[in-house]
């Protein structure tokens, strides 16, 4: 469903992406994981439109979007969740939620039940305001928000930063639910490999730009890194710094 392709990014002078390919699947669930700094959030902003690419492709369901702009993409049936969540602290929950008519054809501009059962808590709160929420909440009401879209592909930012446990067990099942309907792929940046390890069908591991590690888990089984065959020393600087 989505193809990255050896994109390279630029920040002026400053190259953020290096030759960057990851795939990601209906059904499927594909982690970036690295240290901070190392490109992540980069790379995301990339796919949903937000940073313009120098080189390489993106392609989205067989069509090439390197140069839709964000709102076009979204559209096409992109959505993200991005880091810090960045919901509207003086529009109620429901209003925030409604933001996500935008793409919408008007016969859809509706708020599915099914996000209330992923997220209860939001019910009871559509009249409050998202400033109101604790940072939980507000990372619900993100994700929420960006379902409403009604997505082909999820695209989440880091979102158990910042967030309790009982939460981010919330956030997991949510992730782990949408994969099992089978017809959205999702993207998830995380630092903390637990959480990764537990929802990630595919895995690919940043270091200064570059995607050095990646595996594919095999049958629900463990996953398997493997160093792409110029990436052994950036790899091996990732691994020495999160096992020192």
């Amino acid at each position: 469903m989505l193809t990255v392709d050896a994109i390279d990014l630029h920040y002026g002078a400053a190259q953020a992406l290096r030759r960057v390919s990851i795939t990601a699947q209906a059904g499927k669930v594909t982690c970036v994981m690295g240290r901070n700094g190392v490109g992540k959030t980069t790379l995301m902003r990339a796919i949903v439109g937000q940073q313009a690419i120098s080189a390489g492709k993106i392609g989205f369901r067989g069509e090439d979007i390197s140069t839709l702009r964000t709102e076009d993409r979204a559209r096409a049936g992109i959505g993200f969740v991005p880091q810090g969540r960045e919901v509207f602290p003086l529009l109620s929950v429901k209003e925030n939620l409604e933001t996500g008519f935008a793409p919408l054809p008007r016969r859809e501009r509706y708020i599915p039940d099914e996000l209330f059962d992923l997220f209860p808590v939001l019910k009871s709160m559509l009249g409050r305001r998202g400033g109101d929420l604790s940072g939980g909440q507000q990372q619900q009401l993100a994700i929420a928000r960006a379902l409403v879209t009604r997505p082909k592909l999820l695209v989440l930012d880091e979102p158990t930063e910042g967030i309790q446990p009982s939460i981010i067990k919330d956030i997991g099942r949510a992730i782990d639910y949408l994969r099992s309907k089978g017809d959205m792929a999702i993207v998830l940046v995380e630092q903390y490999f637990d959480f990764a390890r537990d929802l990630a069908d595919t895995m690919f591991v940043m270091d200064r730009g570059e995607v050095v590690l990646s595996g594919t888990s095999a049958y629900g089984g463990p996953i398997r890194l493997t160093f792409p065959t110029d990436g052994f020393e950036a790899a091996s600087r990732t691994m020495a710094a999160e096992c020192g």
